[in-house]
């Protein structure tokens, strides 16, 4: 593996970092070094000066005000980001969103949350009659579990008997000694 000094590879990512420079191909065939080993450089250089110069800042975003998770936030901050998009024109329920880092997802199941917490959701209704449906069927599923568990277990029997006793389609007569 050759060894280059760092003043040439100084010296070639000045190169391929100037302002309508080379493309990596052209100067590795120039220089007589792989583009992968030209890449590397421009990987590893992120401390050199014409490197960070080069690239941008991040563009300034309207970051969230509060950079929690929507499950990361106590009840009463729950309750007053609602209330709040609640009292908001349609047409700025999406800028408020994405102000608070939120999704209309969280919201409607905050929303949910509380009105099952207060007994008055038509979802709690439903939620319980599933409920109710799944004990039914899962009582049944049982029922039939222990009815097959039965025939089988008499077909095992059955099995037995016929082992022990044998078939009966003997050619004797009943009731004949022979």
């Amino acid at each position: 593996m050759r060894e280059y000094s760092e003043a040439f590879k100084g010296k070639v990512l000045q190169r391929l970092l100037m302002p309508n420079g080379p493309s990596a191909n052209s100067l590795s065939q120039e220089v007589g070094v792989a583009q992968s080993t030209l890449s590397r450089w421009l990987r590893e250089a992120t401390t050199l000066d014409p490197v960070t110069k080069r690239r941008k800042p991040p563009a300034p975003t309207s970051r969230p005000i509060e950079q929690k998770r929507p499950d990361d936030r106590s009840a009463s901050e729950k309750l007053r980001l609602m209330l709040e998009a609640s009292t908001l024109p349609e047409a700025d329920v999406g800028e408020f969103l994405r102000r608070h880092g939120l999704h209309e997802a969280d919201l409607a199941a905050w929303r949910e949350a509380a009105l099952a917490a207060l007994g008055g959701s038509a979802a709690v209704q439903a939620r319980s009659g599933e409920a109710k449906r799944v004990r039914e069927l899962e009582k049944e599923l049982r029922r039939k579990d222990k009815a097959l568990a039965e025939t089988a277990a008499l077909l095992v029997l059955q099995k037995k008997v016929r082992a022990i006793w044998g078939d009966g389609d003997e050619d004797t007569k009943p009731g004949s000694d022979e």
